[in-house]
């Protein structure tokens, strides 16, 4: 069992449960592929805070993703081992495959994918333009994947790397494909087309226990960056839309963050670049805001 419940020996172990990481096999991770990352605290590059609540936490290293597997196309990559990513929900798999030096000469190089479920230590995946037996891993345009199987690690525009059903335990489904364009069924229940060209791999994210853990105390979330939120109805009426008032006080306003954003239902999406007209069911009904 991937999720494990201990005694009650303290308050803060009777409500939480431990994630065992079953999947991962590799302890230590690739020094080649870290990086540093320093932490930012909510703030960005003029040191404003447009995150709150964010803070602390343990000290972390980035591990570098290789979300387009351009290097790999056309080679059999051997998996090395799957190790624990404090930067995401999901485990990474470390892979090796053969490569070409500049003066021509054969080595071997290594990248980090996020983990398929089924996948461990010593197989072999696929990067392939051309159709291959779509195996958990194997990654391939969408032109060449059978319909109705679960994929993860989509493209939204071709070449830009995988953007949809990256988190632990997420998958899309290829209901059909259209001309030039597939159709995906997301998680969310949205249905919406995307370009056959874009790639994408075959199965679902491993992990997906990792949505079952419960924290448990405060600490936890501090480990995690995460500080504590004061309520914006706590707040005083200069501090916050939906704060002031005698006594405890509602004011019948919409939920709204700090700088008035709707923080229920609200658009966030980026008019010049959205791809609405590509979206053919959207996850919210736009009358009554519930899921379809």
């Amino acid at each position: 069992m991937a999720i494990r419940v201990y005694k009650p020996t303290t308050a803060g172990r009777r409500n939480a449960s431990v994630n065992t990481r079953d999947e991962v096999t590799k302890e230590r991770p690739e020094k080649s592929l870290l990086r540093p990352l320093p932490k930012k605290a909510g703030r960005n590059h003029q040191g404003k805070i447009t995150v709150r609540g964010r803070g602390g936490g343990h000290k972390r290293r980035y591990r570098v993703i290789d979300f387009k597997r351009k290097q790999l196309r056309g080679k059999k990559a051997v998996v090395l081992g799957i190790e624990y990513d404090p930067n995401r929900s999901c485990n990474i798999a470390l892979l090796e495959f053969d490569a070409t030096a500049p003066d021509g000469a054969a080595i071997k190089k290594r990248c980090y994918i996020p983990a398929p479920r089924g996948v461990t230590d010593g197989d072999v995946l696929l990067t392939s333009e051309t159709p291959v037996d779509p195996k958990p891993g194997t990654a391939m345009p969408m032109k060449h994947i059978p319909t109705g199987l679960n994929i993860h690690c989509v493209e939204l525009q071709p070449g830009k790397g995988a953007q949809l059903a990256r988190s632990a335990g997420m998958s899309v489904r290829l209901t059909n494909r259209e001309g030039r364009l597939a159709t995906l069924l997301l998680p969310s229940g949205e249905l919406r087309q995307v370009s056959v060209e874009c790639w994408a791999t075959v199965g679902v994210v491993g992990n997906a226990d990792h949505a079952r853990r419960r924290l448990g105390k405060a600490g936890k979330s501090r480990h995690l960056g995460r500080r504590p939120k004061t309520r914006g109805v706590a707040m005083s009426h200069d501090a916050h839309p939906l704060g002031g008032g005698e006594g405890r006080s509602k004011g019948g306003r919409a939920p709204v963050s700090r700088s008035g954003t709707p923080s229920k239902g609200g658009s966030t999406r980026n008019k010049k670049q959205h791809s609405s007209k590509l979206i053919i069911r959207r996850r919210k009904s736009k009358r009554y805001g519930q899921l379809r």
